[in-house]
C-alpha cells in the first residue's frame, strides 16, 4: 500500500474509444475549414497590394509561383 495521494491523469490521446476519435477528427476538420476560410478572406482583402515590380505583396506560403533558380557552386 502506498501513502501517496498523487492521482495519475490520463494523457492526451490516451483514450481510444471510437466516439472520442470521431469527435477529435470532426474537431480537426472544423478547425481546418475555419483556418482555410480565414486565410482566403485575408488574401482576398489584400489582393490590391503589390510590390514595386508588380507582384502580389501578400501571398499564401508556397503559392507564389516563382520558378526555382540554379545556384552556382
Amino acid at each position: 500500500m502506498s501513502d501517496s495521494n498523487v492521482i495519475k491523469l490520463a494523457q492526451p490521446g490516451a483514450l481510444t474509444d471510437p466516439l472520442t476519435e470521431i469527435l477529435r477528427s470532426g474537431a480537426r476538420a472544423l478547425l481546418t475549414q475555419a483556418v482555410e476560410a480565414e486565410v482566403a478572406e485575408f488574401l482576398a482583402k489584400h489582393t490590391d497590394l503589390k510590390t514595386e515590380t508588380g507582384q502580389q505583396r501578400v501571398v499564401r506560403h508556397g503559392h507564389l509561383g516563382v520558378t526555382p533558380c540554379r545556384i552556382a557552386r
